[in-house]
This record gives structure tokens, sequence and C-alpha cells, in this order.
């Protein structure tokens, strides 16, 4: 059968992921432009969502700072999934992007900026590194004195973009856009996969999907759960997140988004003409 894969994919170089099994653990309502990538490549897409996008419990920090918009200079998204939340909250209030003209929109990578473009708003600054370090090299310490920003963003995430902005005197509020949950996942049908040596690729797109990816396997050690199958990150933060939780991240993409990634997936295939031996 490994060789079966290997003719095909040698007749079809336009489909190089043919003959492989490839978990994606985005939300259901995101995965879709990862699986759409994979299956276009002719891979074969086993959906496992362990995160679920829900609502905060409560919205009255984030009404109040779309409220006050107008008096921010900066607003700064470092997910896709805030975007949404944002907007709807802005038009509550009776206000549309125009309130955002004065403000300069800082956007965590391509797709966030994607998402504020089809929405009216173009983002004056998307970091060469997809992560909030990279915001922070992309702005001068000094010009961010006295600034106020806003970011709305998960309700668990990283602190050093908001802590390194205060400690550069910027006036920073965090308002929760959005919290993840732990969906309804049936874990049998891919445990029992995973055991028969059948999943060649787990992919990951942040650190929440790798935790809740442990939590719905019941806290087991991840090197342990994923067996053969080789782990890829979308970046080194989810591949930290890995290394944590006892797994080793075979792939780690170089550019930190979805079709990084997929061209991470590809490139790891490519330089092991063997690796289609799961496929039977």
């Amino acid at each position: 059968m490994a060789r079966e894969a290997n003719r095909q994919r040698e007749e079809s170089p336009h489909k190089p992921l043919i003959g492989k099994r490839i978990v994606v653990t985005r939300a259901r309502a995101q995965a879709e432009s990862l699986a759409r990538r994979i299956e276009e490549l002719g891979g074969e897409v086993i959906e496992f969502p362990t995160i679920e996008i829900q609502s905060p419990e409560s919205f009255a920090a984030f009404d109040a700072a779309t409220e006050t918009i107008e008096s921010y200079d900066w607003l700064i998204f470092t997910s896709v999934n805030s975007v949404e939340p944002f907007l709807s909250r802005l038009q509550g209030k009776g206000k549309t992007v125009g309130s955002l003209t004065a403000l300069k929109i800082g956007a965590i990578g391509p797709e966030t900026a994607k998402r504020l473009e089809e929405s009216g708003l173009r983002a004056s600054l998307v970091p060469a590194r997809y992560q909030a370090e990279g915001i922070l090299d992309a702005v001068a310490a000094e010009t961010m004195r006295g600034r106020r920003v806003l970011i709305p963003r998960a309700a668990k995430a990283r602190e050093v973009l908001p802590n390194t902005l205060r400690q550069w005197g910027a006036l920073v509020d965090v308002v929760i856009a959005y919290r993840t949950a732990l969906p309804a996942t049936q874990v049998a049908p891919l445990a029992e996969r995973l055991g028969r040596n059948e999943i060649h690729i787990i992919t990951f797109t942040s650190s929440s999907t790798v935790r809740n990816f442990v939590r719905l396997f019941g806290d087991k050690n991840l090197g342990a759960i994923v067996a053969d199958s080789a782990i890829a990150c979308i970046g080194p933060i989810t591949a930290h997140t890995v290394e944590e939780l006892g797994g080793h991240p075979a792939i780690v993409a170089e550019e930190f988004t979805i079709p990084g990634m997929v061209q991470a997936i590809v490139a790891y295939f490519a330089s092991r003409p063997e690796s289609g031996r799961r496929a039977n």
C-alpha cells in the first residue's frame, strides 16, 4: 500500500497529500479553510474540533470600550475571532467603522487583516511575525507612551502584549471578545484510528487546541495519545505547548498561517518518500 500511495503522488504532482489522513482540530466554524486546502492537495480530512468559540459571560467592559472608541489611539486584534464580536458590539452602540478612522489598527496576521478589510477596515500594522512579539517588534516603545490602546481578545490569552505596552507607558484596556470551551466531540472513533496507526498528521493551530485535545483524551501524555502520528503546529508558541504536554512537534510552520502550515506539511512528506506506510 505504501508503494501504491507513492505511485499516486508521482502521477499527481499537484496532489502531494494523496493517501494522507490528517486531523483538523480547529473549531468547526473555522476549520473550512484548512480542510479545503488539505483536500485540494489530495489529503483526507478527519475533523476533530477541540475548541468551541463562545460569547463572554458579560459584554459590559466591551460595550463601555466601544461606546468611547473614538478616545483610543490604537485598536489591536490578536485573533480573527475578535473581529466579528467587536463589529457587532460597535454596531449595537449605533456606530459604524467610520468611527475608527482616526485609530491605528493592528492585526496579528493576514487572516485577521483580511477579515478587517472585508468589513471596510484597513490594518496599518501587520507584523512580519504573526504573534504578539511581532507586533511589539513593529512599534517603537517611545511612540506608545501615553497612547490609549484597546485589545479585544480571548478570555484566556498571553499577557506579553498588554504588559509590555503598559511597561512602555501606554494606557491599555483589554476586553473579552470571546472565550473558548471544550466541545462535545466524540473521542472513541479517533482513538480507534490512532490505535490502528491510521493517522498521519494531527494539526494544531493554537495552544488551546492542544490543551483541549489532551483534555478530551483524559489528560493523558500527548505523545502517548498520538503514538506514531506526526504533530503539525502553526507556529512556535503552539509547538511549545505541544512539548509541555509531552508531545513532539514534527512540523512547525515558518509562516504562522494556515497556508504556511499546509506548505510545511507538504514539505514534511516530500522529505520522507516512505511516509505513506500508514495508509493501509
